[in-house]
């Protein structure tokens, strides 16, 4: 399963002013209006096409291009995204949020130097502002500085006690460093302060199942997926779980949608493979788990269920291949498996 971290988007309350007669800004106004609130209901696709009409109306419409961007993000449009916060910028570069939204895209296509700059940007303005330091602390994660992440999440939480995404992120940290105890803290206190926060509740979801209590951890999965229904690691870890809890048909639905959405998520194709484990299948179970190894070698287990895999298709020297060199790379399974059967 995978833990998230939340994501502190910002949408300006923002008021367009109008000149009188101006038939064109006041269609513009209304547009984006329609579309703010359509984007709360989270009918992203359907947002974009009320921003863009927002944007065809007045084409110089920076926070149009801004909350498209989010609308995009949403819908794992990435490419869209950056550009449309890009464009923001270029109209109006006193668009504070958007550097704060780009700094995040960024931040997936791992251009750390760019999302540095647009921190940067804000440092001064923005040194009060909890969803600033949130990001800082995202950004120091990338860079592999965990103790600076964590001081910018508790920056944020001596701003703001109860931000739900500073407190997500923390707990994901501790999860990170194998602290279950603190993380689920962490994560309960974030739904406390937002019951809809669906990256604390995919998370929480994730320590109940390092405990194997996988019927209380299947629950707080469907919240999340209510609130995000096409969220591919959640559809994912949802097949995990089942797959936990001898339910193959139903788990092997939920990978498979997983992968439609997001087809380079190594998980899923873990999963995937474990799935063709259990119904011994080893050369199907084979394709997937090498392609999971592939995406991601860091996967949990990912080289314990290949041996298995290599096992079950009879051949065992390259299985204990598989387990060595996981067990290299400190995957728990593969040294159980190796000690085994090729010690």
């Amino acid at each position: 399963m995978q833990v998230r971290k939340a994501i502190a988007i910002l949408l300006p309350l923002w008021a367009l002013i109008i000149a009188c007669g101006d038939g064109n800004k006041d269609e513009a106004a209304r547009f984006f209006q329609r579309a703010n609130h359509i984007y709360k209901t989270n009918e992203f696709r359907e947002a974009i096409k009320f921003y863009s009409e927002a944007i065809e109306k007045k084409p110089d419409f920076a926070d149009a291009y801004n909350n498209r961007g989010l609308a995009k993000y949403k819908i794992l449009d990435r490419d869209g995204a950056l550009s449309d916060y890009s464009k923001a910028l270029e109209l109006d570069p006193e668009l504070w949020q958007a550097y704060l939204n780009r700094a995040e895209v960024r931040m997936d296509f791992a251009d750390l130097p760019g999302a540095q700059n647009d921190l940067e940007k804000l440092k001064t303005i923005y040194q009060d502002s909890a969803f600033y330091h949130v990001r800082l602390g995202d950004l120091r994660v990338k860079q592999a500085n965990l103790s600076a992440a964590q001081a910018a999440y508790e920056k944020a939480l001596q701003l703001q006690p109860a931000n739900a995404d500073a407190l997500t992120n923390r707990g994901v940290l501790y999860f990170q460093q194998k602290q279950y105890q603190l993380a689920e803290q962490d994560f309960r206190q974030a739904i406390a302060a937002n019951p809809k926060q669906d990256f604390a509740l995919n998370n929480l979801s994730l320590v109940l199942t390092q405990q194997k209590k996988y019927a209380q951890a299947l629950p707080l999965l469907d919240q999340a997926l209510a609130l995000q229904p096409t969220q591919p690691y959640y559809l994912n870890n949802k097949g995990y779980l089942l797959l936990q809890l001898n339910q193959p048909t139903e788990a092997l639905t939920f990978i498979q949608k997983s992968l439609r959405l997001d087809e380079q998520n190594g998980w899923a194709h873990r999963n995937l493979g474990i799935y063709y484990l259990n119904q011994q299948q080893p050369a199907k179970a084979l394709a997937a788990l090498l392609q999971a190894e592939k995406l991601d070698s860091s996967v949990e287990q990912v080289y314990g269920y290949l041996g298995q895999a290599y096992q079950a298709s009879g051949n065992l020297a390259q299985a204990c291949k598989t387990w060595a060199l996981g067990q290299t790379a400190g995957d728990a399974l593969a040294q159980e498996l190796r000690a085994k059967f090729c010690l």
